[in-house]
């Protein structure tokens, strides 16, 4: 089976019937994020990369058929017309790093209805996902002031693809090393990390630990200094530390604290570092942090040199998913919405221009920008292939910064944030109304239709209405 069976039941069956029905015009969806989850001013756009690799290598193949036709308990024929199923369509998009609005299309779908239909489930998926976490990631950053951050999350992600996408991420927005080896071999982005608890357990003495430690690993070495007692900890390290020569020391050695009073611990720590001539070696601090554990120990003045996060930005805790949807908007040139309550879409291909001070405005696709506007939305795919190559994190990075640095500071704070607010088009508002008129009229008329007449008739006890 492929990437084709990865996809919710529903998707294979309205595409079933779109073929069987000859319904294989261009179809236009649209993915955005309703809301904003509490306590975020921004999203960082994330998980278009992998969603052109699932479209570009979508194909539908015999073993695909077979898995779709045991899934709904019907004989392979039934589902022949899927088999041969590829991605031919257009992709527009925002660009990975680059910062978006709630309602702000991430991505438009443009293909045969039966393709853009079974695509939806996987593409959602991958943005919806990265996206959360980038925007998580992308806070840290921010609350850390300058400090570097780390990624330690990978132990607790949803499993290793999740892992390596955090690590990927947390790098396209500002992190400097992650502890997942693969991700760091695959994408170039240093490798960081000490030892455990069970290491210093191994050993009969923290001593002896820190030192087997400092012989295998030559130089810097960061040493865990909170297995039993972090102040003898740290006064233990500080011993070994100062007994290797310079060279073996390095610049960069620290020690690491991963429990307690982080804060106090801190400049516990710094004070003994210091008192035994070590000025130079930092503090790593770890264990359940995000971006509001960052902020309160940023703002406390704690001497913290690099902050290591990991499970609560690897599965982004306080906002695990994203009110996000993929929504069609055209059908073979019909304009289409949702008018249901608290859920309505706006119809039509899109545009979102980015304007001074993210005074954003979502357009329809074919509308020229207001005065100062840039298009944020860009062609990505077109006839089922790429349409450029594959950027780098650099780039990514690059745009993140860009976006990062024009963004309002209510938006950038920690907590509380005041996030932009995206308008639309007066185009895209006239067009919404004439869209929901004409449904609401459709509607009416079908009712109209399909009602029953009252009749009235006589019986031995008078007239009664039927």
């Amino acid at each position: 089976m492929s990437d084709a069976t990865t996809t919710d039941l529903y998707e294979v069956t309205m595409a079933m019937s779109y073929l069987r029905e000859s319904m294989t015009g261009p179809a236009t969806f649209s993915l955005f994020v309703r809301d904003l989850p509490p306590e975020r001013g921004f999203l960082v756009a994330a998980g278009l990369e992998s969603a052109l690799d699932y479209l570009s290598g979508l194909h539908v193949g015999s073993e695909d058929v077979d898995a779709f036709a045991s899934a709904l308990h019907r004989p392979p024929r039934d589902l022949q017309p899927l088999l041969g199923l590829e991605f031919t369509g257009e992709v527009r998009a925002v660009p990975e790093g680059r910062i978006v609005l709630a309602g702000e299309p991430l991505l438009e779908v443009t293909a045969p209805l039966p393709q853009a239909q079974l695509a939806e489930t996987y593409v959602l998926n991958q943005l919806s996902h990265q996206t959360a976490i980038a925007s998580k990631a992308a806070r840290c950053v921010l609350a850390a002031a300058g400090h570097p951050v780390v990624d330690f999350s990978l132990r607790r992600t949803h499993g290793p693809q999740a892992g390596f996408q955090a690590a990927r991420l947390g790098a396209m927005v500002g992190f400097a090393g992650t502890s997942n080896v693969a991700a760091a071999t695959a994408l170039g982005i240093p490798a960081v990390g000490t030892m455990a608890h069970s290491f210093v357990e191994a050993f009969a003495s923290e001593a002896d630990a820190f030192r087997a430690f400092s012989r295998s690993h030559p130089g810097p070495v960061t040493l865990l200094v909170d297995t039993y007692d972090t102040e003898e900890g740290v006064r233990v390290a500080a011993r070994v530390l100062r007994d290797l020569d310079h060279a073996a020391r390095g610049p960069g050695s620290a020690v690491r604290l991963d429990s307690g009073d982080l804060g106090a611990l801190a400049v516990r720590a710094r004070s003994l570092l210091d008192e035994a001539g070590l000025p130079g070696v930092r503090i790593v601090a770890s264990g359940g942090l995000d971006e509001y554990a960052v902020d309160d120990l940023i703002r406390s003045g704690a001497p913290i040199d690099t902050y290591a996060v990991g499970t609560r930005v690897g599965v982004s805790a306080d906002a695990p998913y994203l009110d996000s949807a993929y929504k069609m908007v055209e059908y073979d040139g019909r304009p289409v919405m949702k008018l249901s309550s608290a859920k309505v879409t706006a119809p039509g291909p899109k545009q979102v221009f980015r304007c001074p001070g993210y005074a954003d405005m979502i357009a329809l696709a074919n509308e020229q920008p207001p005065a100062g506007g840039t298009p944020l939305l860009e062609t990505a795919m077109r006839g089922g292939q790429r349409t450029g190559a594959r950027p780098t994190l650099d780039e990514c990075r690059e745009r993140f910064a860009a976006d990062l640095g024009g963004l309002p500071s209510a938006a950038r704070r920690i907590r509380a944030p005041v996030a932009p607010r995206a308008t639309a088009s007066g185009r895209l508002s006239a067009l919404a109304a004439r869209v929901r008129r004409r449904i609401e009229e459709q509607m009416a008329a079908a009712s109209a239709r399909h009602s029953v007449p009252e009749r009235t008739v006589s019986g031995p006890h008078g007239s009664v209405s039927r």
